[in-house]
């Protein structure tokens, strides 16, 4: 059984699927990074804050000044690289730790879609993507392979397959399903949507919503697998990522999922999109229309598969990480960020820093937007990870005044999905005597509530 799945995995396929796929992501990074930037994002998130909340074990990654826009810059330009296919190798090395590094700089970003992203491009460097409909095979003819092994083209499947199906998974919880929560608070604010804003302050609605969000994300992957529903259930993804864009800021992350989900059609849809485009930029398809076909050997081949089986079993095992803390997830939130899970709360807090001299008991409290932007206190008020850094950054700033023996406590509350806010951390707790780690974070307090569900 191991020898025919090895079999099926390294025979060879049109390569017109995977060539698709590399233009059409390569497009949509550029036009993305082109949106933030005309957006004015780079200087509001990553050059006005003072302070930057950071990613546990990757502290040292920081914004780089005036020179974060030639990072983006580099992103933009190996986005344009990637989809023609100039330098592959190259620019989907580059793409990614450009693209990561801007990921990284600040944890306040954080986004599911970002996460996603950064995951495709690191599967790119592993994949023969160059080798059909490419400027590298334009000019180097001993590169040009019409067809590749399959599993250059399952990957992509079953990585789209995880996100969604993974995201399903997380909505079979009771304030999703029972309460309909958090879409009962979000929706009754489209009102002035056209044609369908007059629905959305009714609560049928909102279950309607909530159900079939959650049997969308269980389903989609098998339909779009199998051929005979693969038309429907890609007209299925237009409207419901046409309908989450209209519904919520989202930004491209619709339409990423929407050019991504076009994998799954057979190489003859592909080519003929690839034709389409010849036929526009003047090439000629007749060089690319050899039979050969590329199959990597010896070291290169066990190495890139290797790496490829090692990172989707950790895709597929990272996500249940919170089952090993104690506690409410969507409370602690330890566990909760890589794991798809999407939309699934909607969270507000309120958080008070008081600074102590251990000796004499003379105290203060801070005020935060001394030091944060305003969404940056945003996000700080009801993330545990974020409090923490946070006091330890206050520490820091107060030592380097002048003040001595400092214990810095917090008085925050927090509401989730509608309920009356609670207290979130122990105001008893010197924050600055706690460390970040993988450890169960013990000063946060228990929800006094429950949700039930995955």
């Amino acid at each position: 059984m191991i020898g025919q799945l090895q079999k099926k995995l390294i025979q060879p396929v049109e390569a017109a699927p995977l060539a698709v796929f590399r233009i059409f992501f390569g497009v949509m990074m550029f036009l993305s990074i082109l949106r933030f930037w005309a957006n004015g994002w780079i200087e509001k998130l990553y050059l006005e804050p003072n302070f930057h909340f950071t990613y546990y074990g990757f502290e040292w990654v920081k914004p780089l000044g005036n020179f974060t826009y030639v990072l983006f810059i580099v992103c933009a330009i190996t986005a344009v690289m990637v989809a023609a296919g100039i330098k592959y190798r190259l620019a989907i090395t580059l793409f990614f730790l450009s693209f990561t590094y801007i990921e990284l700089m600040d944890k306040t970003t954080y986004l599911n879609h970002y996460y996603f992203i950064s995951v495709l491009a690191f599967v790119m460097l592993f994949l023969p993507a160059e080798r059909y409909f490419s400027w590298d095979a334009y000019k180097n003819e001993k590169l040009r392979a019409k067809f590749i092994p399959a599993w250059s083209i399952l990957v992509l499947k079953l990585l789209l397959g995880i996100v969604y199906f993974y995201a399903g998974l997380a909505k079979l919880n009771s304030d999703w399903l029972v309460k309909a929560m958090p879409l009962k608070i979000w929706l009754p604010s489209k009102f002035d949507v056209p044609f369908i804003g007059d629905f959305m302050g009714l609560e049928w609605v909102h279950y309607a919503f909530s159900y079939t969000g959650a049997l969308y994300d269980l389903a989609i992957p098998f339909l779009l697998f199998y051929k005979p529903t693969r038309k429907f259930a890609f007209i299925m993804v237009v409207i419901f990522h046409v309908l989450t864009r209209v519904l919520f800021p989202i930004g491209m992350f619709p339409y990423i999922m929407i050019v991504s989900a076009l994998v799954f059609f057979d190489a003859s849809f592909h080519q003929k999109i690839i034709e389409w485009i010849a036929k526009r930029l003047k090439v000629s398809m007749a060089l690319f229309q050899n039979t050969s076909a590329y199959q990597p050997k010896g070291i290169k081949a066990k190495f890139a598969t290797g790496v490829l089986v090692i990172f989707m079993a950790f895709q597929l095992i990272f996500p249940w990480r919170y089952l090993l803390y104690p506690g409410e997830l969507f409370w602690t939130e330890e566990g909760y960020r890589f794991s798809w899970r999407v939309m699934l709360m909607e969270k507000s807090g309120y958080a008070q820093f008081k600074v102590v001299d251990t000796k004499t008991g003379k105290q203060f409290y801070v005020d935060n937007s001394d030091f944060l932007t305003t969404f940056q206190e945003k996000q700080m008020s009801f993330q545990p990870d974020f409090i923490l850094e946070y006091a330890h950054y206050l520490k820091q700033h107060f030592t380097a005044q002048g003040h001595k023996n400092i214990a810095i406590y917090v008085e925050s509350y927090v509401a989730l999905n509608g309920r009356l806010s609670q207290p979130y951390i122990n105001p008893k707790v010197d924050l600055t005597q706690e460390k970040e780690s993988f450890k169960p974070k013990n000063w946060i307090l228990p929800f006094k509530d429950e949700i039930t569900g995955i």
